[in-house]
């Protein structure tokens, strides 16, 4: 079961992001979403958003390694975020769990136009990631409902 969505290069290399990126960014909006109401299980997590909590469990430990989420023991234990949701970006997350960022392997000896041509795919990438933060992910269904209605008077 490797899903993935990929962002195509202009060469037709691809930049996989797999189901870990997109499954951890799920889990951790649903941190987001829910903070400040203490820890949520990762059954709770895995039956809302029709996961598997298996999966949910191999994904938590590097992000929690990476001091991104904090676990709480107990009878009503689960994780819970470690920073503020507007603290930690798309990125951080996307790194922990696939590694560095980057569409093509730049080369050293491909011609200036093409190299240079990369290096901005990669930087625009990274941008776009670096600038989203865990709370913009959280809030922008909230955000996107809240433009759909549309008073007069």
């Amino acid at each position: 079961m490797q899903e993935s969505c990929a962002i195509e290069t202009i060469k037709g290399d691809k930049m996989k992001i797999s189901t870990k990126g997109r499954y951890g960014l799920t889990m951790m909006m649903a941190l987001a979403k829910k903070a400040g109401e203490g820890p949520i299980s990762l059954k709770s997590i895995a039956k809302e958003h029709k996961l598997s909590e298996h999966y949910l469990e191999q994904l938590i430990t590097p992000l929690r390694h990476a001091e991104l989420v904090k676990s709480v023991r107990g009878a009503y234990g689960g994780y819970m975020l470690n920073k503020r949701a507007e603290e930690i970006t798309a990125g951080d997350i996307i790194r922990v769990l696939e590694g560095p960022i980057s569409p093509v392997e730049v080369l050293e000896d491909e011609e200036p136009a093409k190299r240079d041509l990369w290096i901005k795919i990669r930087d625009a990438v990274k941008e776009v990631l670096d600038q989203t933060t865990l709370a913009d992910l959280a809030n922008f269904k909230q955000e996107r409902e809240q433009e759909y209605y549309m008073f007069y008077i």
